[in-house]
């Protein structure tokens, strides 16, 4: 009685009973006077046909003898139809439950950790569209599942480079290979400092994500901290062979915006650029005021990125260059510590190619104040 295809058959025969067989039951209870009349149990059907005789009650009782077989051919329609309506009924109950049936075991299979799990959109436009939803939903936690396992993997693997270092560096002091003077300790500091970054960059992304990151607002000029970025980068760029053009008007409106982290998110796409650029290119930045909005644009003419990353290019960890080490992929957090504050910032940020050997383009928007 639970079953969702019972209670509609039981709808649909509760429908045909108070629609066809109940009125055709009261009609019959309300002329039964009218067909015993007609023809009386205890009288034969035609007794004027037995004497011969042609009267009056003959043919008036001839006349109720055609129209109680119509009536009763009524009704044995009306029956017909009744059984054929139950039927169909129950049959098309049993359709539309199936595909939530199918829906509840791919749920079932889904809360076992089976995510792979997708069911066939069909059925009515409702029924289609839960399906739809359901695939989204699964989908969506495969994807994050994955996501998940592979930041693992890549937190174990960011960990365990400095740490394989640190530990054989100590062994070999240790068993007198190396001499514990001050070269081999700053070589240690140098891979701590680069465990402690890591581990800072994982606790302000997970801060900033769980909007707990606290942000030191204020009006800004980005013209102003653009430049004191470019000065501080442009010997790098003369060491590396690259241009670096700066677009930025002299009347810019002021932003709002934490000026430490703002610097950077610039520091990090222009970190970004520089790892992707050959000796040679040129990386420009760009600033534009337009439509209530701020755009910092840094563009570059380097290796470029493929349609299948752009959708990934924000994730942690995450490195268009297949090659994992720090010189083509720094720890793969940059530019998902640049979204996560760009977006507390009220901002948002995207990023462009045309392809391989085509260049990039990120695009920084923040919201000018009313």
């Amino acid at each position: 009685m639970n079953q969702l295809w019972v209670r509609i058959s039981l709808t649909y025969i509760a429908i045909v009973i108070f629609l066809i067989v109940l009125p055709s039951v009261i009609f019959i209870t309300i002329h039964a006077d009218e067909i015993n009349t007609a023809f009386p149990p205890d009288e034969p059907i035609f007794p004027g046909l037995a004497a011969g005789s042609r009267s009056g009650p003959f043919l008036s009782r001839l006349v109720g003898f055609e129209r109680i077989q119509i009536l009763s051919g009524l009704l044995r329609i009306l029956l017909s139809i009744s059984l054929v309506g139950i039927l169909v009924g129950v049959i098309s109950s049993r359709g539309l439950a199936a595909p939530l049936n199918n829906l509840a075991k791919a749920a079932r299979a889904v809360g076992s950790q089976d995510l792979s799990q997708r069911i066939d959109v069909k059925g009515s436009s409702e029924i289609r569209e839960v399906a739809r939803a359901f695939n989204a939903m699964a989908a969506a936690l495969e994807e994050a599942d994955n996501l998940r396992n592979n930041m693992l993997a890549d937190i174990a693997h960011e960990l365990r480079t400095p740490l394989t270092v640190i530990q054989g560096n100590l062994r070999a002091i240790l068993d007198d290979v190396y001499e514990l003077d001050k070269v081999e300790v700053a070589r240690l500091y140098d891979q701590t400092r680069q465990l402690a970054r890591l581990v800072d960059d994982l606790h302000d992304l997970a801060l900033l994500e769980a909007r707990q990151f606290s942000l030191n607002l204020s009006q800004q000029n980005l013209t102003e901290i653009i430049n004191d970025v470019a000065a501080i980068y442009q010997p790098l760029f003369e060491d590396q062979g690259i241009s670096l053009v700066l677009d930025l008007p002299d009347n810019i409106s002021p932003v709002q915006a934490d000026c430490a982290r703002l610097t950077q998110c610039i520091n990090n796409l222009i970190n970004n650029a520089l790892r992707h650029s050959s000796p040679g290119g040129t990386i420009t930045i760009r600033l534009a005021e337009e439509q209530k909005k701020l755009t910092v644009t840094v563009k570059d003419d380097g290796t470029g990125i493929e349609p299948e990353h752009l959708p990934y290019i924000f994730d942690r960890f995450y490195r268009v260059d297949p090659d994992r080490s720090r010189k083509t992929g720094g720890s793969g957090l940059g530019l998902a510590i640049t979204q996560a504050l760009v977006r507390a910032q009220g901002g948002e940020i995207s990023a462009s190619s045309l392809g391989k050997d085509q260049g990039s383009r990120f695009i920084i928007s923040l919201p000018l104040q009313s």
